[in-house]
């Protein structure tokens, strides 16, 4: 708080001293005052400088306290006015032109009123003032940490980066300060960037060594300021600094740019991804393939570069062992650089789609009429494709089978009859069944493998078929070791795939798709009968996008109708001569693929975790349920994703 207390023992007396001082100036003409307060109140002294002065004034609300002026020697109008402003930049207020009027404000909303901009230097070193500063040599952004402690709080700093700019805004003399430390800092220098072509030594290793060097604190504390690139594409260094500093760098640089005396240089590299037995044959055929062509080939040029350059792998740490020259073994490791990469992956998921529909209706009979005291009918209807007849039945019987009911189909079957010795004998069997069947299968198999690497997922059974047998029927004794050959097949779901990651997130892919099961026996099969759909083709698919590989769509329509000649031509009588079947077969199957390319371990953990916590969805939604005859017993569940890993993280304790 700001306090003013008057040197008289009454405010009174002070107000009217101060009147009759400038009456007296007003009249005699005078340039001068000797006004001298203590503890006033600021709003009487800015009464006191209004009334000197003559400029009007506006007063924030909040601009209050006591201020002490000590003046011994007389002050003119614009000195006693310099001097109340620094009495508001002494308790932090501040005096802001508007035309006529100068309002009086607490410092820390100054910013929000205009100011003089770009006049400093005209303004009197306690106004507020704006300065828009162009640089020509440093970065404006660069400045502004620097140039940030210097101002205070109520103050204003920021850079303009697209034009290169600062903007000050604070009290006039600060603002001519700032101007000068960016004069003395925004200077040309004679720094610069020299690439050094290196013709045997490594640039990485040369910028390591000189790196060593250069950082080392100076005795006399000046600050480091050079700085050392290698560019390994063309085997470079790059020095920046001044004149002296580059010419003593490349002086050093030409001292350790020698051949060596003799032999190569020997590097052991880690790999993180690619094989190394597989990259150290290629290597080794690579530089053998190019010493062949720099000296016009021959088998004495390839063992000269064999000597030249030796690559071996070692398979138990997944590295390369190299000797080569500097020249080649700079060109030998960008080569590595550029194959131990992280290889994309791949998930295909394979949607399989088979809907059938199989509806069946049959209709038949068979009668048979025996004459008296014979054992051969003298009438009969049989139909042995659609129904075991009354002859298939009676001679069961009449072979001593016991039980007969074998010969009896699906459906209802519905038998009449009477046996008599004296008299006629008849039979008569109806049949009827009607059938449907409506299949809906959905199997979605899918794989992960790496970016042109094939991938095979086998999802069935196998299946056994007999494809020979021996018995010896024409021994006495009977059969003799009697055996079988048996052949097993795979029935189910076979996916082969082979990816390729294009430009553009484009994949294309290398399919084989088989789908395998176990049809019902058909009429004069001897073993199982097999449907197969299998698919065969490339194409080219989108990361995520969901293709049709083909399908079938199938309608089959089997009428029969078997009937006696005229007397199954009779109306309602005529059903009991005749055996009719209809079967109507409608398949549907489709089958999809959608590729989804995983670039990182991100991508990866993503998809792991939906499928592992699908699973888990699985297992805990059958929770509630008992197991049967084990009470007590809960279902196992997969833990949560997150424990494995937390346990993966923590290690063995």
């Amino acid at each position: 708080m700001i306090r003013i207390k008057p040197r008289l023992t009454s405010l009174r007396l002070l107000l009217a001293a101060t009147v009759l001082a400038v009456t007296a100036i007003a009249t005699a003409q005078q340039p001068a005052a000797t006004l001298n307060w203590k503890d006033a109140d600021i709003r009487q002294v800015v009464e006191a400088v209004s009334a000197v002065t003559g400029k009007n004034f506006i007063l924030d609300p909040r601009v209050t306290g006591r201020v002490t002026l000590l003046s011994p020697t007389p002050l003119g109008p614009d000195a006693l006015y310099e001097a109340f402003l620094s009495i508001l930049q002494v308790h932090g207020y501040v005096a802001i032109d508007s035309g006529d009027l100068v309002k009086i404000i607490p410092d820390a909303t100054a910013r929000q009123f205009p100011s003089q901009m770009g006049t400093a230097g005209a303004a009197g070193p306690d106004d507020l003032a704006t300065q828009v500063v162009q640089l020509q040599n440093v970065g404006a952004t660069q400045l502004v940490p620097i140039l940030r402690p210097l101002i205070p709080q109520y103050g204003h700093l920021v850079a303009h980066s697209g034009s290169n700019m600062l903007i000050i805004s604070d009290r006039a003399a600060n603002v001519q300060r700032m101007l000068s430390i960016i004069r003395r800092i925004d200077q040309a220098s004679d720094e610069d960037i020299e690439v050094v072509p290196l013709q045997h030594a490594s640039a990485s290793e040369i910028v390591r060594i000189m790196t060593a060097l250069t950082q080392t604190p100076r005795s006399d504390g000046a600050p480091v300021t050079t700085s050392l690139v290698a560019d390994a594409r063309t085997n470079s260094v790059l020095i920046g600094g001044d004149r002296s500093e580059r010419l003593r760098l490349r002086t050093l640089i030409a001292h350790l740019d020698t051949p060596l005396d003799a032999g190569g240089d020997t590097q052991v590299r880690y790999l993180r991804y690619a094989d190394a037995e597989e990259l150290a044959t290629k290597l080794q055929e690579h530089f053998n393939g190019q010493a062949q062509a720099a000296t016009g080939g021959g088998q004495a040029a390839g063992a000269g570069a064999q000597r030249e350059v030796s690559v071996w792998a070692d398979t138990q740490t997944n590295a390369i062992v190299v000797n080569a020259p500097p020249k080649l073994m700079r060109s030998l490791m960008q080569i590595v650089d550029k194959l131990d990469i992280r290889r994309a992956q791949v998930l295909v998921e394979a949607i399989i789609v088979e809907i059938i529909a199989d509806k069946k209706n049959e209709l038949g009979a068979s009668v048979a009429i025996e004459g008296s005291g014979s054992n051969t009918p003298i009438g009969v209807t049989n139909f042995p494709d659609f129904l075991s007849g009354v002859v298939q039945i009676g001679a069961a019987a009449g072979g001593g089978a016991t039980d007969p009911s074998g010969l009896i189909g699906q459906g209802v079957t519905i038998g009449v009859g009477r046996i008599s010795e004296d008299g006629v004998s008849f039979a008569a069997i109806l049949r009827a069944l009607e059938g449907d069947a409506d299949t809906n299968i959905i199997s979605t198999p899918s794989v992960v493998t790496t970016d042109n690497e094939e991938a095979t997922l086998n999802v069935g059974q196998e299946v056994p078929f007999v494809t020979g047998s021996f018995t010896n029927t024409g021994s006495t004794a009977g059969a003799v070791n009697p055996f079988q050959t048996i052949q097993r097949q795979q029935i189910g779901v076979k996916l082969a795939i082979t990816p390729q990651i294009n430009d553009g997130n484009s994949i294309v892919l290398n399919i084989s798709q088989e789908i395998s099961n176990i049809a019902q026996s058909a009429a004069g099969a001897v073993d199982l009968i097999t449907n197969q759909r299998i698919v065969e083709t490339t194409v080219i698919v989108d990361d995520g996008e969901i293709l049709v590989l083909g399908g079938l769509l199938e309608d089959v329509l089997r009428e029969s109708d078997q009937k006696v000649p005229v007397l199954g031509s009779i109306p309602l009588v005529g059903n009991l001569f005749r055996a009719r079947k209809t079967e109507k077969v409608k398949t549907n199957l489709m089958i999809f693929i959608r590729p989804t390319i995983l670039r990182d371990a991100a991508t990866t953990a993503i998809e792991t975790n939906q499928k592992y916590n699908m699973m888990r969805d699985l297992q805990i939604g059958q929770q509630g349920t008992n197991i049967q005859l084990m009470p007590g017993v809960e279902r196992t569940v997969l833990p949560p994703l997150e424990e494995l890993r937390e346990d993966k993280t923590e290690g063995p304790q």
